[in-house]
């Protein structure tokens, strides 16, 4: 399967039965020359990965789906292709399931307050991978976490149509981030995620928590804590809890 998503990017598109993670395995393709726009999915993953080194579940029916950006000289900062990667599958989720799902920072999706995707960047030299979990058909258990899938709202979905919205709507945003920049991306994911001024509380990678109110993003995608005082906080890696 290829066609051009519009951005002079060819998107080619391998499926496969089963893999240990497409994040891996595109990974390995890259230091081989795989271009940008490639695109894995595979049926069942015994091996995925979530943000912080968290295992991703496998349920059938669910789409698992990793592509390949090429960094370039003129490129934004490369942080914030996690709100290019975010925007991207809040639209291709909108698309048939209309103002339902919401983005938690950094690049989660969630329908009231559960968790529906799940969205994991890791960089090899000028390779990103982007890899994307959609809970489709099913919502797997996660413990001390609330999940949910498109099937739960009405929506029945073969992971290959979600891949072809999501396709279509990364080449887009990643276009409009090459184009604008990061600030534009940025206004883009703050339209789909909590408003300015929710209090919020993050986890830390170092198990600790802090807490204050949404104050926006910097031009990373970093996110920006005001916690009183006029103080401002600055954290690049956390979790916020739902």
């Amino acid at each position: 399967m290829d066609d051009d998503g519009g951005a002079g990017t060819v998107l080619s598109v391998r499926t496969v039965a089963e893999t240990g993670s497409t994040n891996a395995d595109l990974l390995a393709a890259s230091t081989e020359g795989a271009p940008e726009g490639a695109w894995l999915r595979a049926e069942r993953q015994t091996a995925g990965r979530g943000r912080m080194g968290r295992t991703w579940a496998d349920a059938t029916g669910n789409l698992f789906a990793s592509t390949i950006v090429r960094l370039r000289l003129d490129d934004p900062v490369a942080p914030s292709l996690a709100l290019v990667a975010a925007v991207a599958l809040h639209a291709a989720i909108d698309s048939v399931l209309p103002g339902r799902a919401a983005i938690k920072w950094p690049n989660d999706l969630m329908i009231d307050g559960a968790k529906l995707s799940g969205i994991l960047l890791e960089r090899s030299g000028e390779a990103v991978v982007v890899g994307f979990g959609v809970n489709l058909a099913m919502a797997p258990v996660v413990p001390g976490r609330r999940t949910i899938c498109l099937a739960d709202q009405g929506v029945r979905m073969a992971p290959d149509d979600m891949l072809d919205r999501l396709r279509a709507s990364f080449a887009h945003w990643l276009a409009e981030w090459r184009r604008a920049g990061a600030n534009g991306i940025c206004d883009a994911w703050m339209r789909a995620a909590h408003p300015v001024g929710a209090s919020l509380r993050v986890s830390l990678p170092d198990g600790t928590r802090t807490e204050g109110t949404f104050a926006g993003l910097d031009p990373s995608g970093a996110l920006l804590l005001a916690q009183g005082g006029g103080a401002v906080r600055t954290i690049h890696a956390g979790d916020v809890d739902a």
